[in-house]
């Protein structure tokens, strides 16, 4: 077992419809709520000596089949903010584990072979099309049938922190209540921080890198967030074990809406975490551009600051609908952070222009603030 796992490493889907939030709630609109099901993941690659970064989506939608939605996609968001997605129809091709991060879609499988882990080797040899993913590694091949573009990626990932003190057990990122059905989506930072070293080859070119800053999360559930903001860095000037994650979103709580947010980070060996539980977090989100939040616990304050001058590129996200276009995102932020004691004594004090950037649920009528 990687001690650095994190809490819903696995995968969520039972193959049932959940009966037990249908128990909890008792509305009949859960019945409807429980035909849908969604889980995506989230896996990074920064390579700061270029101000570029690959952002790599993974996503399987009602995986059961038979409805309008179901099916799988991988999505990549590449230098300058440049996109390519392709769709995977079929989710009989879809595998995952259920004890641990792994998982991985095929457009085709091979004669006499089921969906399943592959050694590199042999996804290279038998895959034509397709992905596959672990808490150590992160492979694929995407074929773009109207243009002939090829991209392919591997690369090996060594986590350098998970979520919470490395040197204790990992924490949920929603906190403990998350292991029941109540909160709607679900939110794990499977690595806040890791080295990434491998090859990437985009659009004729290709690009090789050494213990490049690595970063992965998922998302899953039966609801969807109707907004959302977030910040993610790990490649920060002068300050190479600094991982920040900043966030919040309106999320569905016992079939209620609530607005929640955080904000954490990893930093020599410790894990700063200002949550709703123990800190009163605040934010000023516009439309696009500026991300502002602040947070005060009973001994630290932390203010985070994000901008951006990048137009930003429309991604897909899952919604009631299937995936559609309903979130923006750059990886070429400014953010700066500042962390400041209960008498106001600066103690921690970074910046990097290699920030992720991201509004959802658009569009936004206007300021968002808390």
């Amino acid at each position: 077992m990687n001690e650095l796992q994190t809490p819903h490493s696995g995968y969520h889907w039972s193959g049932k419809d959940n009966r037990l939030l249908e128990y909890i709630l008792h509305s009949e609109e859960t019945s409807e709520l429980c035909t849908r099901f969604f889980e995506g993941w989230y896996y990074r690659v920064t390579l700061p000596e270029l101000n570029q970064t690959f952002a790599f989506m993974y996503s399987i939608d009602d995986p059961a089949g038979g409805t309008p939605y179901s099916g799988g996609a991988a999505q990549i968001l590449g230098p300058d903010d440049e996109y390519f997605c392709r769709t995977f129809p079929n989710v009989n091709y879809f595998w995952a584990h259920y004890t641990r991060l792994g998982l991985g879609h095929w457009q085709q499988r091979p004669l006499g072979s089921f969906p399943r882990e592959l050694t590199p080797n042999q996804f290279k040899q038998q895959i034509k099309e397709g992905y596959q993913a672990t808490a150590h590694l992160n492979q694929g091949k995407l074929l773009d049938p109207a243009s002939g573009e090829t991209v392919s990626w591997e690369y090996q990932i060594q986590p350098i922190y998970g979520w919470g003190n490395p040197h204790r057990p990992q924490k949920a990122t929603a906190g403990w209540l998350s292991f029941l059905p109540l909160f709607e989506p679900g939110w794990q930072i499977l690595m806040a921080h890791g080295l990434a070293t491998g090859v990437i080859h985009w659009q004729g070119k290709t690009y090789q890198f050494s213990d490049a800053p690595a970063y992965s999360e998922k998302n899953w559930g039966r609801a969807f967030p109707a907004k959302w903001f977030w910040l993610n860095c790990n490649a920060f000037a002068d300050k190479s074990d600094l991982a920040l994650t900043a966030g919040g979103g309106r999320r569905e709580f016992a079939g209620m809406g609530e607005e929640v947010a955080l904000i954490c980070f990893h930093h020599q060996g410790q894990f700063y975490e200002f949550v709703p539980w123990n800190s009163e977090v605040s934010w000023e989100i516009q439309p696009w551009g500026q991300w502002k939040m602040a947070a005060r616990g009973t001994e630290l304050a932390v203010e985070v600051a994000g901008t951006t001058e990048q137009p930003g590129t429309l991604l897909q996200a899952p919604t009631e609908q299937g995936l559609q276009f309903c979130c923006r995102d750059t990886m070429q932020g400014r953010v700066d952070l500042k962390l400041y004691s209960c008498w106001g004594d600066v103690i921690l004090k970074a910046h990097s222009d290699n920030c992720g950037l991201e509004v959802g649920g658009l569009p936004w009528s206007g300021v968002w603030v808390n």
